[in-house]
């Protein structure tokens, strides 16, 4: 059968910069140039969620960086009078929603629907509300928005509008519609897509796992610890760290799964900030190390994996 080819992109915030400059060296490597010309579904969370969106439209590596570059001061624009209104950010997101609002409408474009995107895509988001009439099925679930054809398709939803969604990362920005970053449940997406991928409804007969190949990129990890053997805390003391040590776990044991169920066919490029270093999702200021940062990797082993099992 023929290859079935799957990208997947973590969520990670401004962090999406690691990834758009490792994607932009990858295609700059002779000889895989047009890789990205024949991936089958591209499947992002968060920032990587957005990342799918631009990729699925057509849009060019270079003018999704000045994105990142141009624009995320003006996503991750926080007052100090919207602080004093939040007390501090203790009753209230960091971030308004209408800076990335008005980016994704200008990339994305304000009719744009799933369904006219190049690209099959598959977006995470989480629904807080499901707003089902039987009280017995009414609950807050996983939502996966995608434009596979088939039963259940999302296609006539608003792409800038499912960015939105998969952004709205808790404590960061708002709630969307009632939805919130697929990142509390698929911060790397890749076994969404991996199921998505097997799924006959959209795919039949489904590809073999033999037949697909799964290249999986993350935003730059940093290696955060918390000291001491015994915690006894409480909502205060947790919910700092509880948003990064959600991603990362759940991150880390998407990459376990796949790994054991794909083998060499899957390859993860997910790159670990020095010791010293720590890059929250909101860190603006750090654009520019990021972008030296990636472009410092050695990135032999993706590339011959590409070469080997992608092309």
């Amino acid at each position: 059968m023929t290859t079935y080819r799957i990208l997947s992109l973590d969520g990670g915030g401004i962090r999406g910069i690691v990834t758009v400059e490792l994607l932009r060296r990858l295609k700059a490597t002779a000889g895989l140039e047009h890789f990205l010309d024949d991936v089958d579904l591209i499947a992002g969370t968060s920032t990587g969620g957005l990342l799918a969106l631009g990729i699925g439209r057509g849009q060019d590596l270079d003018a999704i960086r000045e994105v990142y570059v141009k624009d995320g001061p003006e996503i991750f624009d926080d007052s100090w009078l919207d602080d004093l209104l939040d007390l501090g950010k203790l009753r209230g997101a960091d971030y308004k929603i209408t800076g990335l609002r008005k980016v994704l409408k200008r990339i994305l474009g304000t009719e744009t629907t799933l369904a006219d995107l190049e690209r099959n895509v598959l977006v995470t988001t989480f629904d807080l509300d499901n707003e089902d009439p039987d009280p017995e099925k009414r609950r807050w679930k996983p939502k996966i928005f995608h434009n596979m054809k088939g039963e259940g398709s999302d296609g006539d939803a608003l792409a800038w509008k499912v960015g939105l969604y998969t952004a709205a990362a808790p404590t960061y920005f708002p709630t969307v519609d009632g939805y919130i970053d697929g990142g509390v449940y698929a911060a790397n997406p890749s076994m969404c897509a991996l199921a998505q991928a097997r799924d006959r409804r959209y795919t039949d007969p489904p590809p073999e796992f033999d037949d697909i190949v799964l290249l999986s990129l993350g935003t730059g990890h940093s290696l955060n610890h918390i000291r001491g053997s015994r915690h006894n805390w409480g909502y205060a003391q947790w919910i700092k760290p509880l948003v990064s040590l959600m991603l990362d776990g759940v991150s880390g044991i998407a990459d376990y799964q796949c790994r054991q169920m794909l083998g060499a066919n899957y390859h993860r490029l997910a790159p670990v900030f020095p010791s010293e270093v720590s890059i929250p999702m909101d860190d603006v200021k750090k654009t520019p190390y990021m972008i030296d940062f990636a472009n410092s990797l050695d990135l032999e082993a993706t590339i011959e994996w590409i070469k080997e099992f992608w092309l």
